[in-house]
């Protein structure tokens, strides 16, 4: 079996103008006297060139010799915002469009030629850091559509994931080729959001072997979806970890949809380590039990709690859940010592 690593952190919700959330040497060095040891980086520009990290091996070279002066290593690189351009139903162009490189904004076609592009480059930019995992979103076409009324067109949702798989194919080639895993957050508000749409995904695929998940168990209970068995169901597919908490809360008055309430105010919203409702202890076991191979990142995202207090506690808490895997079974001292031929007698065979 094998231990997870950590404790890492996400950077984006974290990133800002003031130092030390600036750049990335200053945010390593933030990170790491947080006692954090890894840090998974967005393919922002503010911390990274990804054009020039795809071409450069020296410039990839000296950005591991930045975070490793600071005492952390990068744990996969991050394109949420590219990935979730890769697919955006027109209802949401305005809103996404900010997402976008300027020189594409306000054309659609353009935009996901550009997103597509970008996690190409991040394909590359990804083994040349020597990651084997990279997060990202899976955009969206049928979302609006998620709720069957008006009754939804017979074949919409089949060709929804026959684009979505269309536009994703070549990028999960590049990745294959870079020998890097493709890990979809499953998110409400992503056409890949549950078990049931990312089956949907890989069928669209071909079954795609770099087609894989980042496993957030605060999304799924917000949805009310199982998030333990989901790790029994596709931990073969798991291979990054977002260390997030959560608390659902429904009353009378609102549930799963919250009313349009602010997050505040919502029956599911997100809450630092400790003080949702997750039950930490037995999924940082089950990813022990099934080999779970990399790291488990904090991605802090509260309704209450300031930033600065949930990373600095986030830290101590995955910490307290790592489980340093035996190396031999626990009831070894009262092995018999029989060989094969006695085995066989014992049997009577």
């Amino acid at each position: 079996m094998k231990t997870i690593k950590g404790p890492a952190i996400f950077l984006a919700q974290f990133m800002g103008d003031d130092v030390p959330f600036d750049d990335l040497a200053h945010l390593a060095g933030w990170a790491a006297s947080l006692s954090y040891k890894g840090i998974q980086v967005p393919a922002d520009a503010r911390l990274i060139d990804l054009e020039r990290a795809a071409a450069s091996q020296a410039y990839c070279d000296d950005l591991l010799q930045t975070v490793d002066d600071a005492g952390v290593a990068i744990t996969e690189l991050s394109t949420h915002l590219q990935g979730q351009l890769v697919a955006v139903h027109p209802a949401y162009d305005t809103l996404f469009d900010g997402f976008a490189a300027p020189q594409v904004r306000g054309d659609p076609a353009a935009r996901t030629a550009w997103a597509i592009g970008q996690l190409k480059l991040a394909a590359l930019a990804s083994k040349r850091l020597g990651l084997t995992s990279h997060v990202t979103f899976s955009g969206a076409l049928a979302w609006p559509y998620l709720y069957p009324w008006p009754q939804r067109p017979a074949g919409l949702v089949e060709a929804a994931f026959d684009e979505l798989a269309r536009r994703w194919l070549p990028v999960l080639d590049a990745f294959d080729a870079a020998g890097v895993d493709v890990c979809y957050e499953l998110h409400p508000g992503e056409d890949l959001h549950d078990g049931v749409t990312f089956e949907r995904f890989l069928d669209a695929v071909n079954q795609h072997p770099r087609a894989n998940i980042l496993y957030d168990p605060s999304h799924f209970v917000l949805q009310q979806l199982d998030y333990l068995a989901f790790i029994d169901i596709y931990h073969a597919r798991i291979k990054a970890f977002h260390v997030k908490d959560a608390e659902f809360r429904p009353d009378g008055r609102q549930g799963v949809y919250g009313g349009y309430s602010g997050w505040v105010e919502r029956a599911g919203r997100f809450r630092s380590l400790g003080d949702g409702q997750i039950d930490f202890g037995a999924i940082f076991s089950k990813m022990a039990q099934y080999d779970f191979p990399g790291w488990a990142v904090l991605e802090w995202e509260c309704a209450l709690k300031h930033p600065q207090d949930g990373a600095r506690e986030g830290a101590a808490f995955i910490r307290q859940h790592l489980i340093r895997v035996a190396d031999h079974a626990f009831d070894d001292f009262a092995g018999s010592g029989i060989d094969a031929a006695q085995v066989k007698s014992v049997l009577g065979i």
